[in-house]
C-alpha cells in the first residue's frame, strides 16, 4: 500500500520545514503515518495477510523510533507533530 506522487507531495508540503526540504524526521514520520493508516485499512479487509501484518508492525516500530528521537532533542516539536498528524489522543 504505497502512496502515489500526488499523496506524497501533498505530505510533503505540509510538513516540510524549509523549501527544500525532503528527507527531516518530522517528514519522515508523517509519510509513515500515512502508509500505516493506508495498511491497516488494507488489512481490516484482508485478515490473513500476514506479510503485510508484519510490514505494518515494522513501520509502527520504526515510527515510534523516530518519535521517541524527535521527543529527545525538542519536545515542542514532537508535540506539535503529534497533534498535526493526529496519532495520539
Amino acid at each position: 500500500m504505497s502512496l502515489d506522487t500526488a499523496e506524497k507531495q501533498k505530505i510533503i508540503d505540509s510538513h516540510q520545514i524549509h523549501p527544500t526540504d525532503t528527507g527531516s524526521v518530522e517528514l519522515q514520520v508523517a509519510m509513515l503515518s500515512e502508509r500505516i493508516t493506508k495498511l491497516s485499512d488494507h488489512l481490516q479487509k484482508n485478515n490473513q495477510d500476514y506479510a503485510s501484518r508484519q510490514g505494518l508492525l515494522k513501520m509502527i516500530g520504526k515510527r515510534k523510533r523516530m518519535l521517541s528521537y524527535i521527543k529527545n532533542k525538542d519536545i515542542t516539536k514532537y508535540s506539535t507533530l503529534i497533534k498535526k498528524i493526529g496519532i495520539r489522543g
